[in-house]
């Protein structure tokens, strides 16, 4: 009769789930790969928020040590600091949300 047997089902699903295996492994790596750019976007994020809060704060020093600014100027470009440390803050807090929320994997 020419039917397929049943060791030929066998093949058949044996190749079914090694293809299958290979997906789910490529999609693994895939998510492990978004995992690692979801933690280096996080540090950039950190790392500039550093560097600009430390710019602000010498520029704040320098501010505070100059004898050339009135200090009604002081008060004002010291305030100006303040709201930019703030929107900084918030920023970086933004970044990492939306950082934290990019393909979250179920």
């Amino acid at each position: 009769m020419g039917g397929t047997s049943e060791c030929e089902y066998r093949e058949k699903s044996t190749k079914m789930s090694g293809k299958l295996s290979k997906r789910e492994k490529d999609v693994r790596e895939a998510f492990a790969k978004i995992e690692k750019m979801k933690v280096e976007a996080s540090k950039k994020s950190e790392e500039m928020r550093r560097s600009v809060e430390h710019d602000l704060d010498k520029t704040e020093r320098d501010i505070t040590k100059s004898k050339d600014l009135a200090p009604e100027s002081k008060k004002r470009l010291r305030s100006e600091i303040v709201v930019l440390k703030r929107a900084i803050k918030q920023e970086c807090t933004e970044l990492k949300t939306h950082i934290s929320k990019t393909l979250i994997p179920a």
